[in-house]
């Protein structure tokens, strides 16, 4: 494994290798699984805040900084990226959230993280060192790398550094819990939250398999606000009055249910671990899909949006990929030696290829297999 420490180094590891790939933490180490041809590049060295101006609510790091670091300093000056970055606690870096394309539940409300990446720094294959966008927040010239950059999986360059912005944190937060009958009257009772005047600030639901859920129903409803104290009582009791069966969680349960789920602490350890994005119309549908896999349990998150399923093993990959082929869904696997890294109907953009030729001209970056 290399292990760069500045750019320079980077751009030389590059150049030195006919195939490389770059990882960060391997919090999804599925993404780092490539052949044994492949020189792994990590950026684990490339750390630190660069620089952060609380008054623009911007900051630039490098690729390889913890997000747990980041999410530190921001909140001594009352800050906070809104998209709830997953895996923070076990370790991620920035870059890899980046390329990841991982966004947790606060997504629903504020955007993922192509909704908060500024600019980039990062090297291509010819290992030349480019940049893209702005450290403003306030741009529109030319081509918008960065966010071509999210969720990338590294197939167009490496990073070294990232400019975001953030946002001020709440004042509190407020999570209830609300019982469903099944994933049918969840999806209704999402499109019917997402178009309130509640304005929550995170919408997921969960199955009963799933431990977070606490519930002897087939599923729940986890409904966050974020506000002044007495405004998030106000709209849980008018929820409560909606919704009856809605419970308020206290503060510390609240907190360690939505720290489960952004760490994947539900999930299975030792098997896979699968993001498919999808729309509200397929959430029910994907639940039935989840329920024909033994042991498999299901997280949908911003809102139906995204769904994130673990299986017991990952030779059930082979099972939700058919699932999958038959909803026309496709899928990204994070966590699971031996499952492909793609499952379901997979298609890819023309853009992509011509992005492609135009960053890595010799194919150096390894592709996911």
């Amino acid at each position: 494994m290399l292990t760069p420490a500045t750019a320079n180094e980077l751009c030389d590891a590059i150049r030195a290798h006919p195939r490389v790939l770059a990882i960060g933490a391997r919090t999804k180490p599925r993404l780092s699984a490539v052949s044994d041809d492949v020189a792994l590049i990590s950026t684990r060295r490339l750390s630190g805040i660069i620089a952060y101006d609380p008054g623009e609510f911007t900051f630039t790091a490098l690729a390889g900084t913890p997000l747990r670091e980041i999410r530190a300093a921001l909140a001594e000056r009352g800050q906070y990226l809104p998209f709830d970055p997953p895996l923070a606690n076990s370790g991620t870096t920035i870059g890899g959230t980046v390329a990841a394309g991982l966004s947790g539940p606060g997504r629903f409300r504020y955007g993922g993280v192509r909704d908060f990446i500024l600019a980039v720094q990062f090297a291509d294959g010819t290992g030349q060192l480019l940049r893209g966008g702005a450290k403003v927040v306030k741009n529109a010239a030319g081509f918008d790398i960065p966010k071509f950059l999210v969720g990338s999986c590294g197939r167009f360059g490496v990073l070294v550094e990232v400019t975001f912005k953030v946002f001020p944190a709440p004042q509190s937060w407020l999570t209830l819990r609300i019982p469903c009958a099944n994933a049918t009257e969840a999806a209704a009772r999402i499109a019917q939250g997402a178009s309130s005047r509640w304005e929550l600030d995170a919408l997921d639901y969960l199955e009963t398999r799933n431990a977070e859920c606490g519930t002897r129903n087939d599923g729940c409803l986890l409904a966050r606000l974020g506000g002044p104290a007495e405004a998030n009582t106000a709209l849980a009791e008018e929820i409560q009055n909606t919704w009856p069966g809605a419970t308020v969680l206290a503060e510390a349960d609240a907190d360690d249910t939505w720290s489960s789920l952004r760490e994947f602490a539900w999930s299975h350890a030792d098997g896979a671990l699968a993001k498919i994005p999808i729309t509200l119309a397929a959430l029910a549908p994907v639940a039935a899909a989840i329920a024909k896999l033994p042991g498999a349990r299901g997280h949908f998150s911003a809102a139906g949006n995204v769904a994130f399923v673990s299986l017991p093993s990952a030779e059930q990959a082979a099972q939700l990929d058919t699932e999958l082929r038959t909803l026309g869904l496709s899928a990204l696997v994070l966590r699971g030696t031996g499952s492909p890294a793609r499952l379901g109907f997979l298609h890819e953009p023309a853009i992509a290829e011509s992005v492609r030729a135009v960053f890595d001209p010799t194919r150096r970056f390894a592709l996911l297999e």
